[in-house]
């Protein structure tokens, strides 16, 4: 098929393209190069895949990238939690605005076929099971508690602590932040968009995603590159809260194999899918991994903490899996070995 990209000089955005073009698609990429993102503003695409500096907010440019294409995939995003009020125009103007002007774009070219990243965000504090009252989604966790050392939420009728749950496609949505607030807008406005044009939409909530690439330094960082950018500097990584913060991590050539698949083998109605590999851990587990892989010191939990992050949230993947034939290939261990010697 001929694609194009979105976000194409990402960190996830360039794994999707060495899929895209290991299984033979035409690659068309766009990016606005955004210096909170990219530290190098000439960026070079491979060779074969055809790229354009520009914003998706800039319907021209779409409209001419558009032509021919059989089917988009949508990775530009601003990303981050949005931790200040003063993050939220941003965060509407890129990431809701912008998908709205690509999806009319679409829209104007006849291209009804669009593979969405989305995020695990979206599920919020996702679910616990409480002995009491079932499966149950956590209430906010006030500066309050966290201050006084008290991570863990509890349930929210009767006070009692919650235990592990996977979430589902199904779970409630339940956005916490900025970024999570734009991501449920872009899923709704794809499926506004399928429901008038027809178009098909594999909306894919990542989990943690981690790997060569990521960005390093930046307010885009993830936790596993702010870990190993410290552990290279020969500093302990931080660990905020108490390190026990449940995860699903998943290497991005995972999640890159899953956006492609998706872009092939979805082509009716609208599905979300988690992308997740299934095998929760902590934030302290990942921090640990990385210090031995490098040699380094042991990570120092400090107890410190940001409101808007979420506790824990771990992804049931088996959708994927079942529909798409998907399974992630790169086990924890193996990742964080290649991420820290990267």
């Amino acid at each position: 098929m001929r694609v194009l990209l979105t976000g194409g000089a990402g960190f996830i955005g360039q794994h999707v393209t060495r899929e895209l073009i290991a299984r033979g698609h035409e690659v068309r990429a766009v990016d606005s190069l955004r210096a909170d993102v990219h530290a190098d503003p000439a960026w070079t695409p491979p060779p074969g895949v055809s790229f354009e500096k520009a914003d998706v907010r800039d319907a021209s440019a779409l409209d001419r990238l558009l032509a021919g294409v059989e089917a988009v995939l949508h990775l530009a995003a601003k990303v981050g939690l949005g931790v200040d009020a003063q993050d939220l125009p941003d965060y509407a103007s890129s990431n809701d605005a912008g998908t709205a002007v690509l999806l009319a774009a679409m829209a104007r070219a006849g291209v009804k076929r669009l593979t969405l990243a989305s995020s695990m965000v979206v599920y919020g504090e996702g679910l616990g099971l409480c002995r009491q009252h079932g499966a149950i989604t956590p209430g906010p966790r006030t500066e309050a508690a966290l201050s006084a050392g008290q991570f863990e939420p509890p349930c929210p009728h009767c006070g009692e602590p919650l235990g592990p749950a996977l979430v589902s496609e199904d779970t409630p949505l339940d956005p916490r932040n900025a970024y999570a607030s734009s991501k449920v807008a872009q899923e709704f406005y794809a499926a506004n968009w399928a429901r008038l044009t027809g178009g098909s939409v594999a909306a894919l909530r990542y989990h943690n995603v981690y790997g060569p690439g990521m960005p390093r330094d930046t307010p885009y960082a993830g936790v596993a590159a702010i870990f190993t950018s410290a552990l290279k500097r020969n500093e302990a990584p931080k660990v905020f809260e108490d390190g026990k913060q449940r995860r699903d991590f998943v290497h991005v050539r995972d999640v890159a194999a899953a956006t492609v698949l998706a872009c092939e083998r979805h082509a009716a109605g609208v599905r979300a899918f988690n992308v997740g590999s299934g095998t929760p851990r902590t934030v302290g587990d990942m921090a640990r991994a990385l210090a031995q892989a490098l040699r380094g010191p042991e990570p120092i939990v400090t107890g410190t903490f940001r409101l808007g992050d979420v506790r824990h949230i771990t992804a049931d993947s088996s959708r994927i899996r079942r529909d798409l034939d998907w399974a992630p290939r790169i086990d924890f261990a193996q990742g964080m070995a290649e991420l820290a010697n990267a």
